[in-house]
């Protein structure tokens, strides 16, 4: 039960002055009144005059009982109207000023950490003999890749490329962890120490979907420095960390700064975005980087720096430490990565398409494509499904989903927990061993023909014909009608759509002519969505949904 506030007595000398002025105003007045009193009181004719014997003392004792009463009545009035303090003042305690908050930041021992990290990161030089055969053109890399490989002047010779990037030792045997891309090529690996020396080094494992290498140095009679595994789940964004490499040739450089943000997809690996998931950070990762440790203050490695972002500053990204836990024991045993595969393309759930799907949570997976003849498509599963359960196990989005279904060794069967059609409906798949798929090169035309039937959706639609589907690189079972223009500011251009695209479906509905959309179309409210579902030619064939908001 809540407190009044106790009242608040002064004791000031001020105040305790001033009470002692009235009470001795007060009782002088008294003194006078009671003087008056007895001048009153008297008889007339002894008025002013002194008490002959007893007369006198009956006088004297009518006049002090008098002056008792009176005494006593004043009293009790100042003592009720508080006049007087007869009782020690309770103080209550007063309420604390607010004052300003001083906090102190403690800030790392960058110096320590330096000193005991640095000995554990190493150089790697890789050496490449190429064939003149190999020197046909590259495609340029992507802006975010990391990239110490320049141009290759064609020749009738074999050549020597050398690049370098960075590692780091798991372990005191020699074990240490380095990008997949930095020695993908290499026909010889050379370790360089902190302190100079060299060694020859042995690819023991390769895992090109996350990026990852396990190299060994096989020196019986040499420990080496090495750093501890840390845990990326639980790292914050904002935290401090550590980038330790060899920048440029710069080696050992040492750089600072925090988490910027978790769970970055960039679309780096040939597989696609599916195994994605870095850790991006403000501390300084240049190129040559590669491979090098990422470290938090307790020095623990929590990644490993993979990626910047060549058009911008202190946009660096690493794999997390956990990716290369789940992984290590097949990097040792087998020297790849087996992963259980469902064969199909999922997305995340945002509040338009479970609205679009009439769902009362955005949790599961959203079942984009299947893969025909896979082990989804097997098992009776199909687009526009949300997976919500796995063996009973809720699934909040993609990518618990694919660490789920990766973690698993082909050939288990799990059930999967679908809403289909509003329905929960219990699948079983038996899981394949995945295998990497590259993407479709792009078509060198796009379509032109346009036939503006769906100006609702701020795109113009034409029918699949043979010229279309030469250019594309379709099959002749593929049916639905192709996207020839997006305006920028429209619900298709705000959902990524691009020219080219295949509209399959609409509403769960097949799309086999424009007709046909635009009849889908006009049944959709204002403010309704309209979920399309949409292949993409130049991305292999991919297919996904989209979700667009109507309104007139």
């Amino acid at each position: 039960m809540p407190r009044l506030p106790a009242r608040t007595e002064s004791t000031s000398p001020n105040r305790c002055h001033f009470g002692r002025s009235v009470l001795n105003t007060q009782v002088g007045t008294l003194a006078r009144g009671l003087l008056l009193l007895r001048d009153e009181t008297a008889p007339p004719q002894t008025r002013g005059r002194r008490f002959p014997g007893g007369t006198m003392q009956r006088e004297k004792q009518k006049y002090y009982s008098l002056a008792a009463i009176v005494v006593a009545a004043v009293l009790f009035g100042m003592v009720i109207a508080g006049g007087l303090d007869l009782t020690p003042p309770v103080v209550a305690d007063r309420q604390p000023q607010p004052q300003p908050v001083m906090e102190t930041i403690a800030v790392p021992d960058f110096a320590a950490l330096a000193d005991r990290g640095v000995p554990s990161v190493v150089s790697v030089t890789i050496k490449d003999v190429q064939d003149p055969a190999d020197h046909s053109p590259r495609m340029p890399q992507d802006p975010f890749h990391e990239f110490f490989r320049g141009p290759q002047a064609p020749s009738d010779e074999p050549s020597v490329r050398r690049s370098a990037g960075s590692g780091f030792f798991i372990s005191s045997d020699g074990e240490l962890v380095t990008n997949y891309h930095v020695i993908e090529d290499a026909d010889e690996i050379m370790i360089e120490l902190a302190d100079g020396l060299q060694f020859d080094a042995e690819v023991i494992g390769r895992d090109e979907a996350t990026d990852l290498a396990l190299l060994k140095i096989s020196e019986p009679d040499r420990d080496f420095a090495y750093l501890a595994l840390g845990d990326s789940e639980t790292v914050r964004v904002g935290e401090w960390v550590m980038a330790v490499g060899n920048p440029l040739n710069m080696d050992h450089t040492v750089t600072v700064g925090v988490v910027s943000a978790k769970g970055r997809v960039l679309g780096l690996s040939r597989e696609g975005t599916s195994f994605e998931n870095y850790i991006q950070t403000d501390a300084a990762i240049n190129l040559g980087n590669s491979g090098g440790p990422l470290g938090n203050t307790r020095g623990q490695v929590i990644a490993s720096s993979t990626a910047i972002n060549a058009r911008g500053q202190n946009l660096g990204f690493a794999v997390p430490v956990d990716i290369l836990r789940r992984i290590l024991p097949q990097l040792r045993e087998n020297g790849m990565v087996v992963r259980g595969f469902l064969g199909i393309t999922v997305n995340n759930l945002d509040q338009n398409s479970a609205e679009a799907f009439g769902l009362s949570s955005r949790n599961g997976a959203l079942v984009a494509e299947v893969s025909p003849g896979r082990a989804a498509d097997k098992g009776g599963v199909k687009h526009g499904d949300i997976v919500i359960e796995i063996d009973g196990a809720a699934i909040e989005d993609t990518r618990e989903l694919i660490d789920t279904v990766s973690a698993m060794p082909p050939g288990t069967d799990v059930e999967l927990t679908v809403i289909r059609d509003g329905k929960q409906r219990k699948l079983t798949v038996e899981l394949e061993a995945r295998d990497a798929a590259g993407d479709a090169p792009l078509p060198e035309a796009e379509p032109s023909r346009e036939d503006d039937t769906a100006e609702r959706l701020g795109i113009s639609v034409s029918r699949i014909d043979s010229q279309i589907r030469r250019m594309l690189g379709l099959e002749d079972e593929v049916e639905g009608v192709v996207i020839t223009r997006v305006m920028p500011v429209s619900p298709a251009a705000d959902e990524g759509l691009f020219r080219g695209d295949l509209i399959l479906e609409a509403n769960g509905e097949a799309i086999e002519s424009v007709d046909e959309l635009r009849e889908i179309v006009s049944e959709v409210p204002d403010g309704g969505y309209l979920r399309l579902y949409v292949q993409r030619p130049q991305m292999g064939g991919r297919s996904f949904y989209a979700i667009l908001k109507l309104e007139d």
